[in-house]
């Protein structure tokens, strides 16, 4: 299927690991010049040579940390005039602090909006200039399951993420007659550098693996979704045959909505015990 990707250019905030590498490599296979910026050196070098093998286009990796601003806007500006245009933009960013509502302070939900929701809305901002230019773009938000499903030990997380859809939708609202898309991915756990460091955690030196067997284990699908199959569902929604497709939160949780809650208290009672 050709998803209309050759030589549009892709910026990819948070791409040197995890999700925001497997689009990056994604979009590089479908054809797309691509961008990808994140803070750590080290990491940048492994993903610069880890989409350059599978890139036809260019590959382009600057360090740069998005909560600073200026950095941002400054790097915005950088890609569209190395590369010429700049057509799609994907953030793909980190996750605030794991806990309930009532643990965290004021300080620890504003650090969460700055950490979560403003580098977002500060990329979108800073590109959307170069992308009404273009007459062609495409705003890619990889949230979170809790941008669509509530999860209390995830407060925070819910909180930002849900401003995140709200800015946008209301943005979809305004820039789709100009050719323009804003979409937010909803993922739910997937086999991330992340994923794999807390299951490394939990084991506390035992059964890594079966760690994250049981990480995966309450969706329909019965274990964690691999970072392709995101990349998959970004590559489409970053294409020409998504250009309907617009104000949407992508709920990719391999059906674990749909299971509903684990009820530990039900496991193996008889039929008749709640009737």
């Amino acid at each position: 299927m050709d998803l209309g990707l050759a030589n549009k250019v892709a910026l990819v905030a948070g791409g040197s690991s995890g999700l925001g590498l497997a689009a990056a490599m994604e979009l590089a296979r479908e054809g797309a010049h691509v961008a990808i910026g994140a803070r750590d050196p080290d990491r940048l070098r492994e993903a610069e040579r880890a989409v350059k093998e599978v890139a036809s286009g260019h590959v382009h990796v600057r360090s740069v940390d998005i909560t600073d601003g200026q950095a941002a806007r400054r790097w915005v500006d950088e890609v569209a005039a190395d590369l010429g245009a700049l057509h799609i933009v994907l953030v793909s960013g980190g996750s605030p602090p794991i806990g309930p509502a009532s643990r965290f302070a004021t300080g620890d939900y504003e650090a969460a909006v700055g950490k979560v929701l403003l580098p977002a809305v500060d990329l979108a901002l800073a590109a959307l200039p170069y992308l009404r230019a273009a007459g062609w773009g495409r705003l890619l938000f990889v949230a979170s399951e809790t941008a669509s499903v509530p999860i209390p030990p995830l407060a925070l997380s819910g909180v930002t993420r849900a401003a995140l859809v709200r800015f946008a939708q209301a943005l979809a609202a305004e820039v789709g007659r100009e050719g323009i898309t804003v979409n937010v991915l909803a993922p739910g756990g997937a086999r991330t550098p992340p994923m794999e460091r807390a299951a490394a955690r939990l084991a506390a030196g035992g059964d890594v693996e079966e760690r994250l067997r049981a990480m995966g284990h309450h969706n329909a699908v019965g274990r964690l979704a691999r970072p392709e199959e995101i990349a998959a569902v970004v590559a489409f929604l970053a294409g020409e045959r998504a250009s309907f497709v617009t104000g949407a939160v992508h709920l990719i949780d391999g059906g674990a909505a749909v299971v509903g809650p684990e009820l530990p208290h039900l496991s193996g009672a008889g039929e008749n015990t709640y009737t």
